[in-house]
């Protein structure tokens, strides 16, 4: 059984992460959705709300789990036996950070291997600080997130009282 990771924040989930996983589910026999839960980062949605949406996007996916994690990620995939890390590019200055840090996951745990999987033209420009910026501005996001992400981000940036992504 080939089992990969995808690790990232998602703050929020985009339809860019939602295209390559969704790409990555007819590769890999098992997708380990990996949520960063880091408390020295500064994240727009907390650990649970990113999970709760990463959750019902990911519901219609047999082969994907979601999970929380706050230690190193390749400690997590020895404990589930992945070799495959996924890592989504959209430029040049995307690849470079990626593959600085494909070599330190790969000093940290040989067995790793990271699969660069770039994203589909009409998400090149998906990134989640644009598009939370836009989002407080009012601006148009729907075809950046999923709608259920829309939402919640337009209740958080706009100072409504936070839900569960699963309300």
């Amino acid at each position: 059984m080939l089992r990969a990771l995808y690790p990232g924040s998602f703050d929020p989930p985009t339809n860019g992460h939602i295209n390559v996983i969704q790409r990555c589910t007819e590769i890999f026999d098992e997708i380990n959705v990996v949520i960063a839960a880091n408390p020295s980062k500064s994240y727009t949605f907390s650990a649970q709300e990113r999970y709760d949406m990463m959750v019902e996007l990911m519901s219609g996916y047999k082969n994907v789990s979601v999970h929380l994690w706050d230690r190193l990620i390749v400690e997590f995939a020895e404990q589930v036996g992945a070799r495959v890390m996924i890592r989504g590019v959209r430029a040049l200055q995307d690849f470079e950070y990626e593959f600085e840090l494909s070599l330190l996951n790969k000093g940290l745990s040989p067995r790793i291997e990271t699969f660069f999987v770039p994203t589909d033209p009409q998400y090149f420009v998906l990134r989640s600080s644009a598009i939370k910026e836009l989002a407080r501005l009012g601006g148009d996001i729907s075809t950046m997130v999923p709608p259920t992400v829309a939402t919640f981000l337009r209740e958080k940036v706009s100072g409504k009282k936070s839900r569960s992504a699963t309300d």
